[in-house]
């Protein structure tokens, strides 16, 4: 390995360090209550080496949100090119979103705190911005799922688009809310699986396009 890889490399896990160290800290004490002094006490570096690699919490907390949010698009990236129906592709986003913050806790918590106060948080402008753009786009996967579903005929094409995507993000995130952090830890996943599933299952056969022709 030569010298200036090795240089790469120590930078990289000294950011990483940061961050993890961060990451904890917002989800332990919240946004507020971190600051860029126990960031660096954390990751066991000086205050001014987490400064070399970031400006403020401001920007290490907004680095968090969409290195993950990043992954788990990564995650969902091809289920749009299956060859399954609307309703199995919603339910299959579904499980996989689940999936994903019952292996990283810490995230969920993060994600809904920033949702929860974002105009208390007084993010730069920009990266906010960023955030916002980023969270979308899992929005917008489901509201194109609703599209080809209309355009296959599945679903009724008069349902209200914008209406109908916010619900199934509500019913997910309002599922996981309320399971994540409560009972017993054996039986967490199965409740929140459990619920998602029948709860989507509800949804759509509430608003699939109805057989003609029935007595």
């Amino acid at each position: 390995m030569g010298l200036e890889e090795r240089r790469k490399r120590e930078k990289d896990n000294r950011k990483n360090s940061i961050l993890k160290a961060a990451r904890k800290l917002f989800f332990d004490k919240g946004f507020k209550q971190v600051t860029v002094e126990s960031i660096a006490k954390k990751a066991e570096l000086s205050k001014g080496s987490v400064y070399l690699y970031f400006k403020s919490k401001e920007e290490i907390y907004t680095h968090i949100l969409l290195n993950d949010i990043d992954k788990f698009h990564k995650v969902i990236g091809g289920l749009m090119e299956e060859s399954k129906s609307a309703s199995e592709m919603l339910l299959a986003l579904a499980h996989i979103y689940a999936g994903f913050f019952l292996n990283d806790r810490e995230l969920f918590r993060i994600m809904m705190n920033y949702m929860l106060n974002i105009n208390h948080m007084n993010l730069p402008e920009d990266l906010d911005h960023q955030i916002v753009k980023a969270t979308n786009k899992t929005v917008d996967i489901i509201e194109e799922i609703f599209r080809m579903g209309i355009a296959s005929g599945e679903f009724p094409p008069y349902i209200d688009l914008r209406q109908k995507r916010n619900a199934i993000w509500g019913l997910l995130n309002g599922t996981i809310s309320l399971h994540l952090f409560t009972g017993s830890e054996e039986k967490r996943e199965e409740r929140i699986r459990a619920t998602i599933q029948t709860g989507v299952n509800t949804f759509l056969r509430g608003m699939r396009t109805p057989v003609s022709g029935g007595s």
